[in-house]
C-alpha cells in the first residue's frame, strides 16, 4: 500500500508486539512451573495446560496444586508471619517500595506475558494493567510507612488465604497481596486456573528483591485447590474476587471459623445517559465501560439505560462506532478488542445472547476473527428488564441498550438487579447526577467518566457485588484486625429452653400485661399467639412475646419502609438520639427496677442504666460527624468516599446487660440511617421492650426501630435468610455465629458474627467507630474536576 493510499483510506497497518523476551522467559521454563512456597520453586507435579487464547496454542504446563501443596504453603507462611509482623513499618515499606520499581523494571514483559496469557490488547496490559499494579505497591508502601500512626492499635490478621480472577491477573494480584503485606500479613495466593503466568513471573521478582521467604506463597491450580485453601484452618482472612455463585459457597464454607472475609463479586452496572449529556463522549464512555478487556469486568458498564428522546440519535452514533472498534490480535498495539480469555467463556456468551435473541432481543455486531476465542462487540436493543441479557451478568463484549422517560424511571431501572457494584452517569447537569449517584445502588459511582481506578480509591459492591472494599484506607482495614477489646475471646452463651406454659405467680404486684413485639411504630401481638415467661431470681417476673418468623418477615417490611430515615440528615437524626437519651434518663429508675427484677444488684443496675443514657449521647454526637473521605487519586477528579448506611438490619442482642447490649447495638445502627430488626435478650427481652415507650415519646419514625422477642437463634436464622435484610449483627453461641453466617450467603449481607461474652459491654469495647463502620458501607464517587 502506498502512502498516498493509506492517507486516502486512513486504515492502520499491522503493528504488532516483540514478543522475544517473553518467549525467551517462556523457554526458560519448558519444563513447567512448580509453585512458589517459601522463597523457592517447588519441583513441578502434575500438570495443566495453560493456553494463547487469540491463538490457541499452549503457553506453558502448571502444576495443579493439592491439599498438601496448600499445607506446606500455609505452614510456610505461618513461620514467616511473626517475623513480618515485627519489622517496623518502615522496612516492611522499603520491601514494598523495591517491589514496585522492580515491577516497573519489568513492565514490557510483565505486559506481554499478561496479554499471552489473557487474551487482552497489549496497549490495556502496557498502559493501563501493569502501570495500576505498581501503583498499588507504591500505594500500600506508605500504608506501611505511617500504619501506626493513622491506624493505632491495629495487628494483622495473620496468614491471608487470596483467591483472584483471570480477568486482571496481576493486577488483582496486586489489589490484595499489597495490603496484606503492608499491615504485617503473609499470603498464600492462587492465582486463576486459565492466567497463572504473571503471578509466577511476580514470584522470580519476589525473589529478586529480597523479600524474607514465606511472606509470599503462590499455589497453581483449579478449583480444587482453592476449595483447600477456603478450607484450611490455618488461614486467618480469606479474600475472594470472582463470581457471585462461587462467593457464597466461600461464605458457607468459612461459616463459624472465625476467618475475617472480603468478597468482590459480580455486577450488572447501569449506564445512564440523559437528554442533555453529551452523546459522543457517552458513546466513547459505552466503548470504556463494556468493550474494554472485552467486557470481561465486573463492574463493566453492560446495560445501557437513554433517555428516550435522544434514544435514537444515540443508537445510531454508538452502532457507527462499533463499526471501527478492531477486534483481533492482543498483541497488535491499534487491536481494541482482544480474545475472549478460554472457550468455555466463550461458549457461555454465545448461549447467553441465544437465549437473549430467543426472547425476542435484536443483535447489531461488528466483526471478529472466526479463528481463535474472539467475540464481536454486541449492542442488544428491544431487550425487555426481565431478558437474561438484562440480568445475568455476561462477562463478555455484549451490551443492552434500554429507554426511560424521567430520572425517577431510569433510578427504577438501575436499581433493577441484584447487583450493586458500579454505575455511570451521563449528563450536563452536575445536580442530576450527584442526586442520582446518591440514590442508585452501587458501591462506585462515575459521573460524566466510566472505569476509572486509583489505588487512593476503595473497590467494592452492595448486595450480591459482595462486601468489603480494595484500595483506600477501606481497603487497609480489610487487612488489619481491630484492636484487643476484650481479654480473652468467648465461648459465647446458650439460653435456657423457653417456658412457653403458665407457671408460678408473677413476683410483681398488680395488672400483668405481656410485653409485646414492636413493629412499624405500633405495639403488635405476635403471629404465634403465644408468650414466654421471663425468668427472676425468684420465679417469672413477666411474659414476653413469642415471636416467629412471620413477625419477623412483618418487622421487615415495617423498616423497608421507613427508607426515608436514611435521607434525614445527620443532625436531625442526631436530635432524636439525644433525645432517646434524655427520656432515657427520665425514666432511669424505672429501667433500673427492671433490671433488679431479673436478679442485678443495685449498683450494677443503676451502672448498666447510666452507660447506656451515655451510649445513646456519644452515638447522637457522632449521627453528624462520621464523616467520610475526598481520596487522593487522580489530578482531574474528586473522588469522594461517602458513609452510606447498610439499609435494613438485623441486631440480635447479647444475654447480658439485656438494656445496655440493645442500646448498644441499635444506637450505632440508626445513627448512621439504618432501619432495624432488634432481637433482645432471650432471657430477659422486657428491658428492651421497655424502650417502646421511650421510642415513641422521642418523635422516632415509626419503622426504624422494630423489635421482635423470642427464640434467639431461630429468629437470628430467619433474619439472615431474609433477601431483604441488608446486615445482620448476631452476638450469641458459636454455632449460631456458624448459622447465621452461612444462612447470610443468600443475598451475601454484611455480617457481624461474635460471641456475645468476647467483649464487656460496660467498657469502651461495647462503644466505638468500629461500630458505626460495621454500620456502613463506602460508595465512591468519581467526579471530573478542573479543566
Amino acid at each position: 500500500m502506498t502512502l498516498d493510499q493509506i492517507l486516502t483510506s486512513m486504515d492502520y497497518g499491522p503493528a504488532p508486539e516483540d514478543t522475544a523476551e517473553a518467549q525467551a522467559w517462556l523457554d526458560g521454563h519448558a519444563g513447567g512451573f512448580g509453585h512458589f512456597i517459601n522463597g523457592k520453586f517447588t519441583d513441578p507435579g502434575t500438570m495443566f495446560d495453560v493456553c494463547d487464547p487469540a491463538r490457541e496454542k499452549v503457553l506453558a504446563r502448571v502444576t495443579q496444586g493439592t491439599v498438601a501443596d496448600v499445607d506446606r504453603a500455609v505452614a510456610a507462611a505461618r513461620a514467616a508471619q511473626p517475623g513480618w509482623a515485627k519489622l517496623s513499618g518502615h522496612a516492611r515499606a522499603r520491601h514494598l517500595y523495591a517491589l514496585a520499581r522492580h515491577i516497573q523494571q519489568h513492565a514490557r514483559l510483565l505486559a506481554v506475558i499478561e496479554s499471552l496469557d489473557s487474551g487482552k490488547p497489549i496497549r490495556e496490559s502496557r498502559d493501563i494493567d501493569i502501570p495500576l499494579v505498581a501503583r498499588h505497591f507504591y500505594h500500600h508502601a506508605g500504608w506501611a510507612e505511617i500504619l501506626k500512626d493513622e491506624l493505632p492499635g491495629h495487628t494483622a490478621h495473620g496468614v491471608c488465604g487470596q483467591i483472584i480472577p483471570w480477568n486482571f491477573p496481576l493486577l488483582m494480584m496486586a489489589w490484595k497481596i499489597a495490603p496484606a503485606l503492608a499491615a504485617g500479613n503473609t499470603v498464600v495466593l492462587k492465582p486463576a486456573e486459565y492466567t497463572p503466568l504473571t503471578a509466577l513471573a511476580f514470584a522470580e521478582i519476589v525473589v529478586e528483591c529480597g523479600l524474607p521467604k514465606g511472606v509470599v506463597n503462590i499455589v497453581t491450580g483449579d478449583w480444587e485447590t482453592g476449595a483447600a485453601i477456603v478450607a484450611h484452618d490455618g488461614i486467618d482472612k480469606l479474600a475472594f474476587t470472582g463470581s457471585t455463585d462461587v462467593g457464597r459457597l466461600i461464605r458457607r464454607q468459612s461459616a463459624g471459623s472465625g476467618k475475617a472475609l472480603t468478597l468482590e463479586l459480580g455486577g450488572k452496572s447501569p449506564f445512564i445517559v440523559f437528554d442533555d449529556a453529551d452523546l459522543d463522549a457517552a458513546v466513547e464512555g459505552v466503548v470504556d465501560a463494556i468493550w474494554f478487556n472485552q467486557g470481561q469486568v465486573c463492574c463493566a458498564g453492560s446495560r445501557i439505560l437513554v433517555a428516550e428522546s435522544v434514544a435514537p440519535r444515540f443508537e445510531t452514533l454508538l452502532r457507527a462506532r462499533m463499526t471501527t472498534l478492531r477486534t483481533g490480535d492482543p498483541l497488535d498495539k491499534n487491536t481494541d478488542v482482544g480474545a475472549i480469555v478460554h472457550p468455555s467463556q466463550l461458549a457461555r456468551i454465545r448461549a447467553l445472547v441465544a437465549e437473549g435473541q430467543a426472547e425476542g432481543a435484536v443483535v447489531h455486531q461488528s466483526d471478529a476473527p472466526s479463528q481463535g476465542c474472539f467475540f464481536p462487540p454486541t449492542l442488544v436493543t428491544g431487550v425487555q428488564p426481565a431478558s437474561v441479557l438484562s440480568t445475568e451478568e455476561i462477562f463478555g463484549p455484549v451490551v443492552t441498550l434500554t429507554t426511560f422517560r424521567t430520572p425517577s424511571d431510569a433510578l427504577a431501572l438501575a436499581n433493577n438487579t441484584r447487583y450493586g457494584l458500579a454505575a455511570s452517569i451521563w449528563s450536563e447537569n452536575v445536580n442530576l447526577c450527584l442526586d442520582i449517584a446518591g440514590k442508585v445502588n452501587a458501591g462506585i459511582v462515575w459521573i460524566n467518566c466510566t472505569n476509572i481506578f486509583d489505588a487512593g480509591a476503595g473497590f467494592g459492591g452492595y448486595r450480591e457485588s459482595g462486601f468489603g472494599r480494595e484500595g483506600g484506607r477501606e481497603g487497609m482495614r480489610a487487612y488489619l484486625r481491630d484492636p484487643a477489646l476484650a481479654p480473652k475471646k468467648g465461648k459465647g452463651t446458650t439460653p435456657a429452653p423457653l417456658l412457653t406454659g403458665p407457671g408460678a405467680a408473677m413476683a410483681s404486684s398488680g395488672i400483668d400485661r405481656t410485653a409485646k413485639l414492636y413493629v412499624g411504630g405500633k405495639q403488635a401481638r405476635p403471629d404465634s399467639g403465644y408468650s414466654y415467661q421471663v425468668l427472676g431470681p425468684k420465679g417469672p417476673v413477666g411474659l414476653a412475646g413469642l415471636g416467629n418468623r412471620k413477625d419477623i418477615r412483618n418487622a421487615v417490611e415495617a423498616a423497608t419502609k421507613a427508607s426515608g430515615w436514611g435521607g434525614v440528615t445527620g443532625h436531625n437524626r442526631a436530635q432524636i438520639l439525644y433525645y432517646i437519651g434524655e427520656n432515657l434518663s427520665a425514666r432511669a429508675q424505672e429501667f433500673t427496677a427492671r433490671l433488679e427484677s431479673f436478679g442485678i444488684a443495685r449498683k450494677a443496675a443503676d451502672a448498666e442504666v447510666e452507660t447506656a443514657v451515655e451510649r445513646c449521647f456519644w452515638y447522637a454526637a457522632q449521627a453528624d460527624k462520621f464523616d467520610g473521605a475526598v481520596h487522593s487519586t487522580k489530578s482531574d477528579f474528586v473522588t469522594l468516599a461517602l458513609n452510606e448506611a447498610v439499609g435494613v438490619m438485623g441486631l440480635v442482642c447479647p444475654t447480658a446487660q439485656p438494656l445496655l447490649g440493645a442500646v448498644s447495638l441499635m444506637m450505632p445502627a440508626i445513627a448512621m440511617g439504618n432501619r432495624v430488626v432488634l432481637v433482645p435478650s432471650q432471657t430477659h427481652p422486657l428491658a428492651a421492650c421497655d424502650l417502646y415507650q421511650v421510642l415513641e415519646t422521642s418523635d422516632l419514625p415509626g419503622g426504624v426501630v422494630n423489635i421482635v422477642t423470642g427464640p434467639r437463634d431461630t429468629l437470628a436464622e430467619v433474619l439472615a435468610a431474609h433477601d431483604g435484610v441488608d446486615g445482620l449483627w448476631y452476638f450469641g453461641a458459636a454455632a449460631g455465629c456458624s448459622a447465621v453466617e452461612t444462612q447470610s450467603a443468600g443475598n451475601i449481607k454484611q455480617t457481624w458474627a461474635e460471641a456475645d461474652d468476647a467483649r464487656d459491654w460496660m467498657s469502651r469495647a461495647g462503644q466505638g467507630r468500629l461500630f458505626l463502620e460495621k454500620a456502613t458501607q463506602v460508595k465512591n464517587i468519581w467526579v471530573p474536576y478542573g479543566a
